[in-house]
């Protein structure tokens, strides 16, 4: 996901973006937690940068499956992107966001992982049921 904002908006844009990546795990009920980045993993281009995170219990470890950060206007300088806060006002470069969907193999290793019962069936997350034609349950039933 690439968003482009106003200077003054762009932290807000980017806990937006974090929370887009939150929500889907939450609906799939899966544990996650967000990690805010130190300076001194952040790419050249980044000035702020999260990661969500889900449990995989199988590996016992986090893995990251969504990764978002904001660029302030770096990026917008070198691609001269440019708006105009208002009618008749200088152009401005706007601030530049990236938010990675979420990693399904990662996603679906989470699920399986935290979703599955002792006799190796799995659980499927219900808001994923109306997808799978109301199916509850991949593998042995009893």
């Amino acid at each position: 996901m690439v968003r482009f904002a106003e200077p003054e908006r762009s932290d807000a844009a980017l806990t937006e973006l974090v929370q887009q990546a939150a929500d889907v795990l939450e609906a799939l009920d899966l544990p996650y937690r967000v990690v805010q980045m130190c300076t001194g993993d952040l790419s050249f281009t980044a000035a702020k940068k999260f990661d969500v995170e889900v449990w995989a219990p199988g590996c016992d470890e986090w893995l990251e499956v969504s990764s978002c950060s904001n660029f302030r206007d770096f990026q917008a300088r070198r691609a001269n992107i440019r708006y105009r806060p208002e009618a008749g006002a200088r152009p401005a470069y706007c601030h530049t966001l990236n938010g990675s969907g979420l990693a399904l193999p990662r996603t679906v290793i989470a699920i399986v992982e935290n979703c599955q019962r002792e006799d190796g069936a799995v659980v499927v997350p219900t808001v994923l049921r109306p997808y799978l034609g109301g199916l509850e349950v991949i593998g042995p039933a009893g």
